[in-house]
């Protein structure tokens, strides 16, 4: 019970802090409509597995014994961080309240996006690997890593649903796309932010 609610409080601990995945899926929410935040939530959730997996699999194990393959990891979720935010800070196109928000592309590209920010995310990868390693006790039942495992999930796809019911209501959507240019650049700045002090850290 005491790995149950330790694992609990990491979890909402990390989901609710802002971050590359609250951006993303703010912004999909606006741009693009509930559909598309949803489905970035979904892709997210299906990102941690990615982190689950490799943990639960003692690759965490080689990644803290390996320091160069570690930064390698770090300076791809940095790379790809700083991408997004580039493509935010300097997109053209302009949004209507009904343009985008249909249309089964700008769902699937809110899916594969939601899950690559997330499975390239550092600090999905630190919160995972911390979790089970300092947590998770060596004869824990491998049934029972995965049930944790299914749990993170789960607490990211429900909070970021909700991240993306709230931004997708048509009052703020409409709030948001009047002000467009700010929104994506303050959403690509926050993205380069992060990008950076990922890539700042990892040279520490």
């Amino acid at each position: 019970m005491s790995e149950l609610l330790a694992i609990a409080l990491f979890t909402i601990l990390a989901v609710i802090s802002p971050g590359a995945d609250f951006a993303m899926v703010t912004r999909s929410s606006y741009a693009q409509g509930r559909k598309a935040g949803l489905a970035a939530a979904v892709g997210i959730a299906l990102g941690v597995q990615v982190h689950v997996l490799y943990t639960v699999f003692g690759i965490a194990v080689i990644i803290s014994q390996s320091p160069g393959l570690f930064l390698a990891m770090k300076g791809v979720g940095a790379g790809y961080l700083i991408y997004l935010g580039y493509k935010s800070l300097t997109n053209t196109s302009r949004i209507t309240l009904d343009g985008l928000a249909h249309g089964e592309t700008s769902v699937a590209t809110a899916l594969r996006t939601g899950f690559l920010i997330n499975a390239l995310n550092p600090k999905t990868m630190l919160f995972v690997i911390s979790a089970y390693t300092q947590v998770v006790q060596p004869g824990t039942p491998l049934a029972l890593d995965f049930a944790y495992g299914a749990f993170m999930s789960f607490a990211h796809w429900l909070w970021f649903s909700l991240v993306a019911v709230f931004f997708s209501s048509s009052s703020l959507r409409r709030a948001m796309i009047e002000r467009q240019v700010m929104v994506d650049r303050v959403i690509g700045v926050a993205l380069i932010g992060l990008g950076l002090a990922v890539a700042v850290a990892g040279v520490r």
